[in-house]
């Protein structure tokens, strides 16, 4: 049964009435239809002649950046303050005889922006050719002492500045060929990571440094392709080695200080399909893999072993099933299994204490760890309005030499969309979640430093409840409404040491506006809470004091396009962006006392306006402001504290500038 008017729609149009100025009235003429969600290539004229030639768009950028810091070009895509140029590319090629070829570019010239490249023979072969940069910044004013070359990290007298960065240049090549039932392909991809990290070192005495960054990662995947009328297949290899060109650091008077990430490979075979057998479908997979590190190891008294000669051997399965048994019901279900068996060497280690070596040794102990899960589901269709779904989830982990040996979470669920009511769309989920396991104990390399109530929370007994609600509502063909609701609650009603309970719940509202046929907006606002309590001991026994964390976080923004203006030449559009984040910290022992807070806000103002100069050619002058600031009590300068070197404040508080001229060029 439908309804056609509610509340809701009554109100709306209410809404509409005010914002238009004018009267409501029904319109049903084809140009006021809504195509915003519709997928067009889908209804594509398969019959309709195909263009050949070039066509596409290409675009030339010169900017201008202002900007104090170098964190803002993480929003800008480079740091270089003053002149910048770079180039944005969507061009495609095709022929009457099959072949065709597209290219695009994004940024290209940057320090954030990539290059995609395909060409081919449709039904036969296809080559691809990718590079990628990107640039992450941390800090342009980190201060230390130390200085890295060739391997030593030199101490300087004064005080520098130094630049915290990571640039990622990425490139790939990709071949694939086949044809009715077959298909082979090959693919090979390289990473080279450079700059400074923030990092840390105790020895001789604690200093924060930059941490140089030279890293390669080489990839390679290489597979056959197999399908029939009603069965697909595929036998894929993948192969990765990282290999780091930073070795041990040492000072000039003491040497291997510090140990940077190990070289090391990966390997992995994998055979996976899909069978269907009337309305049923049933697919699987199974992967089988080795993860090796042999690097040699920074020797010390007490160090038996060169290199620690790691590998670990992983497997993982899975089979799902799903049938049709009516026009209404659909059943379906999941195992799967993932191994990770530790072949890693075993060698014995002295043991000390304060007043010296007891004689007594111990052997490192590997790690292994083994997953199974089931999943079973269900779904009935009551009509074309109603529609219940329901599953249930088990997670079974077992760890060798933990805490907790062996655990298992359930979750029972259950959803249903609902479309009774005109224009209305409604979806409801709940869950409940428990998890157990075998007896708790802190393991036996670490009871002396654990205390034996702790309580690690992703092993610790808890019950969680979740509840999410979607609402979607289309009351005009030019207005639009999504809203979704959460709230979830996790009990560990076990824990006496840890974290003893969290809540997080959040909403998200999304307004889309097509006023006239010029002028189209949007809106949306979210909001997320995260609230947790835990408890410690400070006397190392039972619980003495406890803490309240209280994050949230808030996300808002509007925009609009005008198209239309001078004779169809001109376009307007604007964008504004806000959000802000916190994290408040109340300490509970005798007295309540705040801890140093997380605060951090970023407003970003983007303004265009686009000029037609014929049909091929294009003027675009775009303007962006980005006001960032945060604070952190955690970071604090170079000697606040007695005996700790740090890399001194990396707060932001800056406003950013980014004008840009854009030329663009349409191939006909």
């Amino acid at each position: 049964m439908r309804f056609k008017f509610n509340l809701i729609t009554l109100s709306l149009l209410a809404i509409s009435g005010a914002v238009t100025g004018t009267a409501v009235a029904a319109d049903f003429g084809v140009n006021k239809a809504n195509t915003s969600t519709v997928r067009l290539e889908v209804f594509q004229c398969k019959r309709c002649p195909q263009v050949e030639g070039y066509t596409g768009t290409i675009g030339f950028n010169a900017a201008y950046i202002e900007s104090d810091d170098i964190h803002s070009g993480n929003a800008f895509g480079t740091d270089n303050d003053g002149a910048n140029a770079s180039v944005d590319a969507d061009l495609n090629y095709q022929d009457g005889a099959g072949y065709k070829a597209k290219f695009q570019a994004h940024q290209l010239g940057l320090d954030n922006g990539f290059a995609h490249l395909e060409a081919g023979k449709s039904g036969r072969y296809e080559i691809t050719a990718d590079y990628q940069q990107l640039t992450s910044y941390q800090s342009g004013d980190a201060l230390s002492q130390l200085w890295y070359q060739d391997g030593v990290l030199t101490p300087s007298e004064h005080t520098q500045t130094q630049e915290l960065s990571l640039q990622r240049n990425k490139a790939g090549l990709g071949l694939s060929y086949g044809r009715d039932f077959y298909q082979a392909y090959v693919r090979y991809d390289h990473e080279n990571k450079t700059g400074y990290q923030s990092s840390s070192m105790v020895t001789p005495r604690p200093v924060n440094f930059g941490l140089p960054v030279d890293a390669n990662t080489d990839n390679l995947t290489a597979g056959l392709s197999f399908s029939g009328d009603s069965w697909t297949t595929n036998l894929n290899y993948f192969v990765s080695q990282y290999k780091n060109d930073i070795g041990a650091l040492s000072l000039p008077y003491l040497y291997d200080v510090f140990s940077p990430a190990p070289d090391n490979q990966a390997h992995q075979i994998s055979l996976s399909g899909q069978y269907q057998v009337s309305r049923t479908v049933v697919s699987g997979r199974l992967a089988s893999g080795k993860m090796i590190q042999d690097d040699d190891l920074i020797q010390m008294s007490g160090n038996p072993i060169q290199n620690w000669d790691g590998e670990v051997e992983t497997l993982d399965g899975k089979l799902s099933v799903t049938s049709l048994l009516s026009n209404k019901f659909r059943l379906g279900g999941s195992v799967d299994y993932s191994k990770r068996d530790n072949k890693g060497s075993v060698w014995e280690f002295a043991q000390f204490e304060v007043n010296g070596i007891t004689g007594a040794f111990k052997q490192n102990v590997p790690l292994d760890t083994e997953r199974r899960g089931v999943k079973v589901n269900a779904s009935y269709r009551f009509n074309s309005d109603y529609r219940l779904q329901a599953g249930f989830d088990r997670k079974e982990i077992e760890r060798s030499h933990g805490d907790r040996e062996q655990t298992h979470d359930d979750v029972l669920w259950a959803k249903l969309n609902v479309r009774a009511l005109d224009d209305i769309k409604l979806k409801f989920k709940a869950s409940l979640g428990n998890r157990g396991g075998s007896e708790y104990q802190t393991s036996e390399l670490t009871s002396s430093e654990s205390n034996p109530l702790l309580r690690k929370y992703y092993l610790a007994d808890r019950k969680r409840t979740a509840f999410e609600a979607k609402f979607n509502h289309t009351p005009t063909s030019w207005l639009s409404l999504d809203m979704t609701a959460r709230y979830a609650k996790d009990d560990y009603d076990e824990t006496q040491l840890g974290l003893t309970e969290s809540e997080d719940y959040g909403y998200d509202i999304n307004l889309g506006l097509q006023l006239n046929e010029h002028l189209s907006g949007y809106a949306f606002a979210g909001q997320q809470w995260i609230d947790s309590n835990q408890a410690g001991s400070q006397s190392f026994s039972t619980p003495d004091w406890s803490a309240d964390i209280q994050d949230e976080f808030i996300n808002l923004g509007a925009g609009f396009t005008y198209t239309g203006l001078m004779e169809d030449k001109l376009s307007l559009g604007g964008d504004y962006l806000f959000a802000n984040s916190t994290s408040d910290t109340l300490i509970i022992y005798d007295v309540t006392t705040p801890q140093g807070d997380y605060t951090s806000f970023n407003h970003s103002l983007k303004l265009h306006a686009k000029y037609a100069l014929s049909e091929e050619m294009a003027l675009k002058l775009a303007y962006q402001y980005e006001r960032y600031y945060d604070t952190d009590h955690a970071q604090i300068d170079v000697d606040t504290v007695p005996g700790l070197t740090t890399l001194g404040d990396l707060n932001h508080n800056y406003n950013a500038h980014q004008v840009m001229l854009s030329f663009s060029y349409q191939l006909r």
